[in-house]
């Protein structure tokens, strides 16, 4: 039985589901300084531009961290490590999960896991951010479910996904113990490398601090806060066009801007799918990226829904009784 099949019971096997914390002080610290210190970057950054100080390369270099980050999560951590949408080479792989630390939202074995957990548990008990369970009724207990959902369930630990339980493939990856075990390399890397590129592009040390500044601060709170959105926004406003045992939703205007993630209730009624956007017009670029890498000869075995499927799985408006 899969990960994303099992229905534990409660007590000793339920336990085994979530991961022991060590030092849940620390953890709580951590999160808060990687929650707080964006929007401090995001303060000096209007201060900037207010000013007169911001230049093309400052934007330049946001837009390239964000997209490579960004996709890092959403091709790497998600539907490749997670899903296992596709396959590709261990460079490529590597790659991908690098890519995916430096967007800092931990790494990589903790969020396969907690993706993982997520799945099974749904919107239901155990779902580790679940804007729907034991958040009280009214506006009062949306508002605490959205707040939970978005970025609350960071620095509560009780349904966190157990690494030994749902992440054993990457454990087992020498590969991926390596690049989970040097996280904050990778996470001062991204930032390092965001420095000294305005360094080298505007030619002084204030123009890295500038680009530190927007590729690093700024970036970080657009990925986070995007990709917290999909786990907030999209299981509780938006349109469910499949039959799924939970509250997934698609957003249209936030999927451009996940590249491709904000199709949810698609993505959880065809979890393993390397496209998420299914319909026409529905925009998609992680999917789109899988298909240049598989066009390139760096993917295989990429995992498409056939139509029939769609349709059999496909809602069907409500009949009006006569």
């Amino acid at each position: 039985m899969s990960a994303l099949q099992e229905r534990p019971t409660t007590g000793a096997a339920e336990s085994r589901l979530v991961e022991p914390v060590a030092h849940q002080t620390r953890d709580r610290v951590i999160t808060g300084l990687v929650c707080v210190l964006p929007f401090v970057a995001l303060g000096v950054a209007a201060w900037q531009s207010w000013q007169g100080l911001l230049g093309w390369t400052d934007l330049v270099i946001f837009g390239v961290a964000y997209v490579l980050t960004g996709l890092g999560v959403t091709v790497g951590f998600h539907r490749l490590l997670t899903h296992r949408s596709f396959k590709t080479t261990k460079p490529v792989k590597a790659m991908l999960a690098i890519l995916g630390s430096a967007a800092i939202e931990g790494p990589v074995t903790a969020w396969v896991a907690d993706h993982r957990k997520h799945h099974q548990f749904s919107d239901r008990p155990g779902d580790p951010h679940s804007p729907h369970v034991d958040h009280g009724g009214g506006w009062t207990g949306a508002l605490r479910g959205l707040f939970h959902a978005h970025m609350g369930w960071l620095f509560v630990h009780t349904q966190r996904g157990a690494k030994a339980r749902y992440a054993r493939d990457l454990r087992a990856d020498p590969m991926m113990r390596f690049i989970d075990k040097t996280f904050p390399l990778w996470a001062i890397g991204g930032l390092a490398a965001c420095f000294f590129a305005g360094w080298a592009i505007g030619g002084s040390v204030e123009k890295g601090f500038t680009a530190l500044l927007w590729g690093g601060g700024v970036r970080i709170l657009f990925v986070h806060h995007l990709t917290y959105a999909v786990n907030s926004l999209c299981h509780f406003s938006g349109r469910r066009d499949f039959e799924t045992p939970d509250e997934s939703r698609n957003v249209w205007w936030l999927a451009p801007f996940t590249f491709g993630e904000a199709w949810h209730n698609n993505h959880h009624a065809f979890p393993t799918s390397a496209r998420h956007g299914l319909r026409r017009l529905q925009i998609d670029p992680s999917a789109a990226v899988i298909w240049a890498l598989e066009k390139a000869g760096l993917a295989w075995d990429v995992v498409r829904v056939a139509p029939e499927r769609l349709e059999r799985k496909a809602r069907r408006p409500a009949v009006k009784s006569a």
